[in-house]
């Protein structure tokens, strides 16, 4: 049953959530969080039984989608509201995992923007209880930073689908966050390549089980495979499946990407975070009595307040609208803070940081971060993009011409 919150001001909300939380989590999670114990809370999230039974709780009380409608599995709240939600859930560590970041934070308000009743009944209850999981299906090898040059396609065929037609899908995508474990993808092709490269794009919800889905994991730096790369070998997807109208896939995407990069621009919530957790470290290594890394550790700590700050204030001001291109800057300053967290992380470690620890040690914990820092300069969009988007939707700045632009897009020169 979700939880009654209403005309709770911000202060009553958070408590009445950590009330909960204190009422319903599993008291050894409950007590691992409380302890900050890394090793008790990895064996509690390593078990299906305790998660599964913990997210459909979590998905049934409105707390894991608050800002969705109540008939969808939300509470409604504005987007300040729901900050303090995560704010308090990842106080308790009892917040759902990386890994379902693409379904509840892109493909949900995607599905509830641009969806049927039919998909929004299909698909996003199932998410807000962690029945299933997401994956991106947007970059390809020729379409990263550029990703209208998109060529995956999808061809009109006459059967299949209650509205009568279905696609058939070849291709390849590629960065694909947990593809490997994916029930879902959101799947952007190209259905009409006469038209210029922003449209002739639809968009798609496809079922990872589907044949002719093969998935292949990529290794990274920091030795976990989270990506994959995705091929398409005759796919067959539903007509049913198709998320707005044909040609209008852009326009639907920008509903993703705009919650993709406002997703990955920090906690909306001020409180500890990882420079206060290097802090502590520092003072058990010694390292803190260096007084250029504890400078170092007091500037990332300011920096890391002022954008949980400005995540709060962003979150407050946008209410219930979409998220906007402003979200870049928040994107691009948490990328940057990533960067040099990461290497304060093993700055205040013993001289074998790096190397490769047991699983859990302070060691290993900074070592990943160290490896992980560059993620967020590249994914959800490079900094780099993120600058473009400040300059040209932000500041106002002239855009780049393309000679091309209205060009059919199968006419455009390729590399």
């Amino acid at each position: 049953m979700a939880m009654d919150v209403a005309g709770l001001d911000l202060d009553a909300l958070a408590a009445r959530v950590s009330g909960w939380l204190h009422e319903h989590l599993p008291e050894p999670w409950r007590q691992a969080a409380r302890d900050g114990d890394r090793r008790a809370l990895a064996r509690i999230l390593a078990d299906p039984a305790t998660t599964s039974a913990w997210f459909a709780e979590l998905g049934d009380s409105g707390l894991a989608t608050p800002g969705w409608p109540a008939e969808y599995g939300g509470l409604g709240l504005a987007a300040d509201a729901t900050a303090v939600v995560s704010d308090e859930l990842t106080r308790w560590q009892a917040a759902r995992p990386a890994e379902d970041f693409v379904g509840l934070a892109l493909g949900g308000p995607t599905i509830i923007e641009w969806g049927s009743e039919d998909q929004k009944q299909r698909f996003l209850r199932p998410l807000a209880r962690g029945e299933h999981r997401w994956c991106q299906l947007f970059s390809e090898p020729g379409a990263g930073s550029d990703l209208a040059s998109l060529r995956t396609r999808a061809v009109r065929v006459a059967e299949g689908g209650e509205k009568g037609g279905a696609w058939v899908v070849n291709g390849q995508k590629v960065w694909s966050s947990y593809s490997h474990s994916a029930d879902f993808g959101l799947l952007m092709a190209r259905t009409d390549p006469a038209q210029p490269k922003h449209r002739g794009i639809t968009y798609f919800l496809l079922d990872m089980h589907s044949p002719g889905v093969e998935v292949r994991p990529l290794r990274q730096l920091n030795g976990k495979s989270e990506f994959g790369e995705v091929f398409f070998t005759d796919v067959v997807v539903p007509d049913d499946d198709r998320l707005g109208p044909e040609g209008r896939g852009w326009s639907v995407a920008m509903t993703t990407l705009m919650a993709e990069r406002s997703g990955l621009s920090g906690r909306p919530g001020v409180g500890p975070g990882q420079a206060d957790a290097i802090a502590t470290r520092a003072r058990q290594t010694g390292a803190w009595d260096d007084p250029v890394i504890r400078d170092q550790i007091m500037q990332a700590f300011v920096a890391e307040r002022a954008l949980q700050m400005a995540t709060v204030r962003a979150f407050a001001a946008l209410g219930r609208s979409e998220p906007g291109a402003e979200g870049s800057i928040r994107k691009l300053m948490h990328a940057q803070l990533e960067v040099t967290l990461g290497v304060l992380a093993t700055e205040v470690e013993p001289g074998d940081a790096i190397a490769w620890a047991a699983p859990g040690d302070d060691a290993a914990v900074a070592a990943e971060a160290f490896l992980s820092a560059k993620i967020l300069s590249i994914a959800g969009g490079t900094s780099e993009i993120q600058r473009n988007i400040i300059g040209e939707r932000v500041l106002g700045l002239p855009r780049d011409g393309d000679p091309y632009a209205n060009q059919p897009f199968d006419q455009r020169p390729h590399d």
